[in-house]
């Protein structure tokens, strides 16, 4: 006898949402947002990483974190990322894995496009092969619409980055909103400012950089000329927009949802390592100033009122304390 029953389809789409994929899971935005998840108590969360860095996990403390498990994978494989999501029933793929430095894509363009590019096209393809009602929510940057014209970047500018890195966010971006379109799949891309908080262990970043270095009363170093303009904004914030959006794309029946992630700090790289330095010293040290980046946006400032009125959020975080919870 078939149970014909409209409550088994319903079942098996609430089983599946509660599933959820996280790629990049160990990095500062994905560990923070894995424990925002995980204190729901009702997500099962896969993270895949291709390292399963052990101290990674001890010092982020996820191996405290009861319904989150660590797969050993990488998202560059097909079929690694294919079965993980047909086997584990996914609902919901965070995908936030990629190379994610500046620096480090324009000295290996071809792994950032294979990372950034084709890493994304295998979970798209995955989805779509897999014909299920996945949620995808991809981790753009703000680094996609290229250089600023006009005050603010907005979610309809035209994508056109320049530089390796930009250009691989800009690619996978518009190849995200082209599955949605062609395929019917449902996607929510975000795209954010500059993220700092606890747990960023990427010394070539600037705010565990200056941080580390003022603490041992040494010279931070600075690879522009310090006058990049920057959005600064708080993990927690980000992972929150994250998490918000997930929630609305569970009920909503659009398929696409464009949001930029902003905030009300826009500071030069100057005047960000000044604030830090004297925070952690109480006198500002002056940075090593090298200047030999020429492959960096001089300005970027993101308009985010679209996800303000779309989803009522708001960067809730007060700068300076945010500053020195990173900071302890």
């Amino acid at each position: 006898i078939r149970d014909r029953s409209p409550s088994r389809g319903l079942g098996d789409v609430y089983k599946r949402q509660k599933n959820i994929l996280v790629t990049g899971g160990l990095g500062i935005l994905g560990s923070s947002l894995v424990k925002k998840l995980n204190n729901k108590n009702k997500y099962n969360i896969y993270i895949l990483d291709r390292s399963k860095n052990l101290r990674k996990i001890k010092i982020l403390e996820l191996y405290k974190l009861k319904n989150v498990k660590i797969i050993k994978g990488n998202f560059y494989d097909y079929k690694t990322i294919f079965r993980l999501i047909k086997n584990k029933k996914i609902g919901t793929i965070f995908h936030l894995g990629a190379i994610t430095q500046v620096i480090d894509a324009y000295k290996s363009p071809l792994e950032t496009f294979n990372s950034n590019i084709m890493g994304t096209i295998n979970i798209l393809e995955s989805i779509r092969n897999l014909k299920k009602n996945i949620n995808l929510i991809f981790s753009s940057s703000d680094k996609a619409y290229g250089s600023l014209i006009g005050k603010a970047y907005l979610e309809n500018h035209t994508l056109k980055g320049d530089y390796p890195y930009d250009v691989s966010k800009s690619a996978s971006d518009l190849i995200v909103q082209s599955y949605v379109k062609t395929y019917n799949l449902k996607a929510g891309i975000i795209r954010s400012g500059n993220i700092y908080g606890p747990g960023d262990l990427n010394m070539d970043r600037l705010v565990p950089h200056v941080i580390i270095s003022s603490l041992l009363k040494k010279k931070s170093i600075l690879r522009s000329n310090g006058k990049l303009i920057r959005d600064y904004i708080y993990v927690e914030d980000v992972a929150n927009a994250y998490y918000i959006l997930m929630k609305k794309m569970m009920t909503s029946k659009e398929k696409l949802k464009i949001y930029n992630v902003g905030s009300k700090e826009n500071l030069t790289v100057k005047n960000f390592v000044k604030l830090l330095t004297i925070m952690i010293n109480g006198k500002e040290i002056f940075p090593i100033i090298k200047n030999n980046s020429k492959i960096e946006i001089y300005r970027q400032k993101l308009d985010y009122r679209k996800i303000k009125k779309d989803l009522n959020w708001t960067p809730k975080s007060n700068f300076k304390e945010s500053l020195k919870t990173t900071i302890k």
